[in-house]
């Protein structure tokens, strides 16, 4: 198997662990934790598990980094950890496991847009197409074939459009923070920076009955060991092997359908055939986006979106 063989390996993998994201949010809700506190403990254990990873790998010395990326860290802290994990977690109970998983890859949408005001990076056909297709794909997602389940979906659909948005935001911000630093050292100020602001303005432990509730803390190691911290290494090290970027994220998207299999077998969570469609056309949009048009730099946005948003989410 050469090289490149074995970077596609390392994106499924990452992309197959990241699909169980959900079920661990389910399963810390089962024990009595919250959506806030759920995050809270997932993004404090990253942390700490990221803080060893990089001292191994990189030393001491790589946690010196500028003013400038210093800042760009704590944006993803505040907006793209601390605000991210809450609304996600709670489309995941709003919506179910499938249907959140889904709402999120509304993403690429999003950070076209403000790539476009940002970056002046230009909008191309494929970014169209790829949008229009992300729209109706996540409306037949939350509401099947009648319009009927907007109202009994409505705060679990406006938890997933803000978790896109939020989510979006990672290659805004990891594109800046990047460019002086390791993305071991980033992701760590990341979720350092996102710990901080979800407990002094969360308190998320206020949340729940028994913070130390022997299930909670087991199931949240778990969540911050596998589908976050060993996923980042597996993820990036897939990366590195492969020369066609652009292929890596619609790899990386089997984490959706492992997320659907999950909910359907785990939580008996039903998938109609209009739900089916919406999930067809939410991926389609995502190989969309990453079609090769020629001229224009608003194509390497989605590149570089997924590339740094799976490993800070």
């Amino acid at each position: 198997m050469n090289g490149t063989w074995k970077g596609y390996v390392c994106i499924l993998t990452a992309g197959c662990l990241w699909g169980t994201n959900g079920l661990f949010v389910k399963l810390m809700q089962e024990c009595g934790s919250s959506s806030a506190y759920t995050g809270f403990v997932r993004i404090v254990l990253s942390f700490l598990i990221l803080v060893v990873i990089t001292l191994v790998k990189e030393g001491p010395g790589a946690f010196k980094i500028n003013r400038n990326t210093l800042i760009s860290c704590a944006m993803l802290g505040l907006v793209c950890q601390a605000l991210y994990n809450y609304v996600y977690n709670s489309a995941i109970n709003s919506l179910g496991v499938s249907f959140a998983c889904v709402m999120t890859y509304m993403s690429p949408a999003f950070a076209g847009v403000i790539s476009y005001f940002l970056f002046r990076e230009k909008f191309g056909p494929n970014k169209y197409l790829a949008m229009a297709l992300n729209l109706i794909g996540c409306v037949l997602t939350v509401t099947g074939e009648s319009l009927k389940g907007v109202s009994f979906a409505a705060s679990g659909l406006l938890f997933g459009l803000a978790s896109a948005a939020c989510y979006s935001l990672v290659g805004i911000f990891g594109r800046i923070a990047s460019g002086e630093a390791s993305p071991y050292v980033v992701a760590a100020y990341n979720f350092l920076f996102g710990s901080v602001f979800l407990g002094l303005f969360g308190h998320p432990w206020t949340t729940v009955q028994n913070p130390m509730e022997p299930g909670i803390l087991l199931y949240g190691f778990i969540y911050a060991l596998i589908p976050t911290g060993i996923c980042y290494i597996i993820y990036f090290t897939g990366v590195s092997r492969i020369k066609e970027s652009s292929k890596v994220p619609v790899a990386a998207s089997v984490e959706n359908i492992v997320a659907v299999v999950i909910g359907v077998l785990v939580f008996h969570e039903k998938v109609g055939m209009a739900n089916a469609a919406g999930i067809a056309l939410v991926l389609c949009s995502i190989a969309v986006m990453n079609l090769e048009f020629p001229a224009g730099r608003g194509r390497r946005l989605g590149i570089r979106f997924r590339k740094h948003g799976h490993a800070a989410v």
